[in-house]
C-alpha cells in the first residue's frame, strides 16, 4: 500500500497538535514535514510532549521547494489572511490542499471582503474550493483538489440548524445561534482576553454585534433551503478547555410534535458516521463534555409547545469536528478511503 506524505504547514499551534495526533495513527498517511517559522529545528515533542514517541522528526522552516518532493498533500493550520500566501502556489505544483484558515471558504468575494476587510486575490479558487464539511458535501469532496475546512462556529450551528432548514421547520428563515466557546479556539498564544486568570469562571460574549463565522452557515444554509436564510452567531467565551456548543433559536408558526422533529432529524442525518442524535437518557440535550477528543457531533431539539419554540443544540469539539478532526475526515473522502481512518476514537470520559 502506498502511503500518501504528508506535510502539515503552521503545525505547533493546537489544531497542528491535533492533526499530528489524528495522522499518527492514520493507516494511509506518512507524515513527512512538518513547519513552524517559531520552533524550526526544534523537535515536535518539544512542544506538543502528548505526542512523545510517536514522531522522531523535527519542525523546519517552510520551502517550496521541499515541500514539493516531500508530500502529496498538504494540511494548513495557518492564521487567516497568511494561507492565501500559500495555497495558489501548492496547488500549481500539483499538492492537494486542505486549508483550515477562512481564506478559501466563502464563495463570494464581496462577502470575503466585508467580513475580512481585504479584496481576496484569487476569486478563481473560492469557486474551485470544496467547503469541507460532510455532512453537506460528501460527493464534492471526492476528488477535490482544494478543501476549505469549516470554523468551529460555523460548523457547530450548521450543523444544528441543517435538518431545520432542510425540511422547514419554520416559514422564516431567521435564526440566533447562541454558541458557548472554550478558550482553545483563541489559539495557543493567549491575548490578554483569552490568558487563562481572565478566563476562569467567565461566561463573556464577544463579537455579539456580528461574528464572522454567520457568512459561512449563511452561506451553506441558503444553498441547503434553495433560499435566502439569515444566520446571527452569538458566541460566548466560558472557560472549558475544549468544546463548543450551539443552542439555535426559532420560532415555529404550526405547534410541532417532538416526535416528527426526531425523525426529520434523523432522515436527515441517515448515514452520517460522525452525528449522534442526543434525546432522553440521563442527560437529555447534547454536551460537549460527552464528544472531547472524538469527531462527533451530538444533535438535539428542545420544543417548548406553550410558545412555539424550537431550540436545535449541537455538540463538537471544536478541535476536532470544528477543525482537524473533520480536516481528516474530508481528506479521507477525497482520497476513497474509510471516512473514519485515524478517526476512530470514542471521546473521553471524563474529561
Amino acid at each position: 500500500m502506498q502511503m500518501i506524505r504528508t506535510a502539515i504547514i503552521g503545525g505547533s499551534g493546537y489544531t497542528g497538535g491535533e492533526l499530528l495526533r489524528l495522522l499518527a495513527v492514520h493507516p494511509q498517511v506518512e507524515v513527512t514535514m512538518v513547519t513552524s517559522r517559531e520552533y524550526a529545528g526544534k523537535p515536535i515533542s518539544l512542544i506538543h510532549p502528548n505526542l512523545k514517541g510517536f514522531y522522531t522528526m523535527n519542525f523546519t522552516n517552510f520551502s517550496i521547494d521541499k515541500i514539493g518532493e516531500k508530500a502529496d498533500v498538504v494540511f494548513l493550520g495557518l492564521p487567516h489572511g497568511v494561507s492565501l500566501n500559500y495555497v495558489p502556489k501548492l496547488l500549481e505544483i500539483g499538492l492537494q490542499v486542505v486549508d483550515l484558515s477562512a481564506d478559501f471558504r466563502l464563495k463570494n468575494p464581496e462577502v470575503y471582503k466585508y467580513w475580512y476587510g481585504i479584496e481576496h486575490p484569487y476569486p478563481d479558487l473560492l469557486q474551485k474550493a470544496v467547503y469541507g464539511l460532510p455532512e453537506l458535501h460528501a460527493e464534492e469532496l471526492k476528488g477535490a483538489k482544494l478543501i476549505a475546512s469549516p470554523g468551529c462556529n460555523a460548523t457547530a450551528t450548521i450543523l444544528a440548524l441543517a435538518p431545520a432548514v432542510k425540511w422547514g421547520f419554520v416559514g422564516q428563515m431567521k435564526f440566533v445561534s447562541d454558541v458557548k466557546v472554550s478558550s482553545s479556539e483563541g489559539g495557543a498564544k493567549p491575548s490578554e482576553g483569552s490568558h487563562h486568570p481572565e478566563r476562569q469562571n467567565a461566561i463573556r460574549p464577544y463579537e455579539a454585534d456580528g461574528h464572522r463565522h454567520a457568512a459561512e452557515a449563511e452561506q451553506e444554509l441558503s444553498l441547503l433551503a434553495n433560499k435566502q436564510v439569515e444566520v446571527s452567531i452569538v458566541p460566548h467565551a466560558i472557560s472549558s478547555v475544549r468544546g463548543a456548543m450551539a443552542s439555535v433559536h426559532m420560532w415555529t408558526e404550526t405547534d410541532m410534535d417532538d416526535m416528527d422533529i426526531w425523525k426529520k432529524i434523523a432522515e436527515f442525518y441517515r448515514g452520517k458516521k460522525f452525528v449522534r442524535i442526543i434525546r432522553g437518557g440521563i442527560h437529555p440535550y447534547p454536551d460537549p463534555k460527552y464528544i472531547i477528543g472524538s469527531n462527533f457531533a451530538d444533535i438535539g431539539f428542545a420544543n417548548e409547545k406553550r410558545v412555539r419554540r424550537l431550540t436545535m443544540f449541537s455538540a463538537i469539539d471544536n478541535l476536532m469536528k470544528g477543525a482537524a478532526g473533520q480536516a481528516v475526515q474530508s481528506f479521507n473522502i477525497s482520497r476513497g478511503f474509510n471516512e473514519d481512518e485515524g478517526l476512530k476514537l470514542p471521546p473521553l470520559r471524563p474529561a
